[in-house]
């Protein structure tokens, strides 16, 4: 499978939307070549503005701009659009549902060596709770344009998180359709629920376990807010067990989301992976991920015991 940056995609699609619609503004807190928003400024420079290190002054000039009819991204990394700049997004661009988009690169473990001042585990959790806010986590490059297209479509506060790293394009998904999950592979003896990167890992699990004699359903939950809250009760009804692997806090994540459905629609057995209420560390994200527990082999290795249990 072909790896791509989903940040690439991200820079690309802004610069397709520019050239059709003359009401997007994007802004970016000094990190334009790392989340490639550079690709619009440099064909855009009137409608692009670096606003320097100063994320929370950002999320609130985006809810100017947007006060005034324009639809604005804003970026960079995930820590910083999320936990610095949390006071802005609640009060400022939800609270009034403003046109703001927050596109955010550099989420999760793998960033890798940048360490845990950088690498964002906590994002979906602050931003999950937020009235207006709406959040997706693309699987891979092509399903982060499709996202992008949906923002700046859909009215509201958005929140797509992006990593740093090069993903595998997946070759088996349907249409992105905003809200609704994605059935990738089915199998009647587990179901592996999942998003962004992990859909990739939990597919190489699926692999594992198949040799192993072990059928899985793979489905991915790209859009974490509003969630597909009738497949998630489909996917219950057809599995007894039901594995959560995201690459976030266990906490307020994935996780939470599908068991605050389910618990109140169709109680069943769920098991969670993904960071256990602890900080990263820098290594490479190879190495990370599997210190972590959340490579294809480890998913495999815990599917294995759930079944057993």
């Amino acid at each position: 499978m072909e790896k791509l940056y989903t940040r690439d995609a991200y820079g690309k699609t802004l610069l397709e939307l520019g050239k059709k619609h003359k009401d997007l503004v994007v802004l970016d807190a000094d990190l334009s070549g790392s989340t490639r928003t550079a690709f619009f400024g440099r064909e855009f420079p009137e409608r692009f503005f670096n606003c320097g290190v100063a994320e929370q002054n950002m999320m609130a000039t985006a809810a100017g701009l947007a006060s005034c009819g324009k639809i604005v991204f804003v970026s960079t990394f995930a820590m910083f659009a999320t936990a610095r700049a949390l006071d802005q997004v609640r009060n400022t661009i939800c609270y009034n549902n403003f046109n703001v988009k927050i596109v955010a690169t550099h989420g999760g473990i793998t960033v890798g060596e940048d360490g845990a001042s950088h690498q964002a585990l906590e994002d979906v959790n602050l931003f999950r709770a937020i009235p207006n806010m709406k959040i997706i986590m693309p699987a891979d490059a092509p399903q982060t344009r499709e996202a992008v297209i949906t923002a700046y479509q859909t009215p509201g506060p958005f929140y797509i998180r992006l990593g740093r790293s090069k993903i595998p394009t997946l070759q088996k998904k349907s249409d992105f359709v905003f809200g609704k999950g994605q059935i990738i592979e089915e199998g009647k003896d587990l179901a592996i629920i999942t998003c962004g990167i992990m859909v990739n890992e939990s597919l190489m699990a699926r692999e594992i376990l198949g040799k192993k004699g072990i059928s899985t359903t793979v489905v991915n939950f790209h859009t974490i807010k509003p969630i597909d809250e009738d497949l998630l009760v489909s996917i219950a009804k057809k599995h007894k067990k039901i594995l959560v692997c995201e690459e976030h806090q266990i906490t307020g994540g994935l996780f939470s989301a599908v068991s605050e459905v389910l618990i109140r629609k169709y109680p069943t057995q769920l098991k969670p992976i993904g960071i256990e209420d602890e900080f990263g560390q820098s290594g490479s994200p190879q190495e990370l991920m599997d210190f972590y527990g959340l490579s294809a082999s480890n998913i495999a290795e815990k599917a294995q015991e759930f079944l057993r249990q």
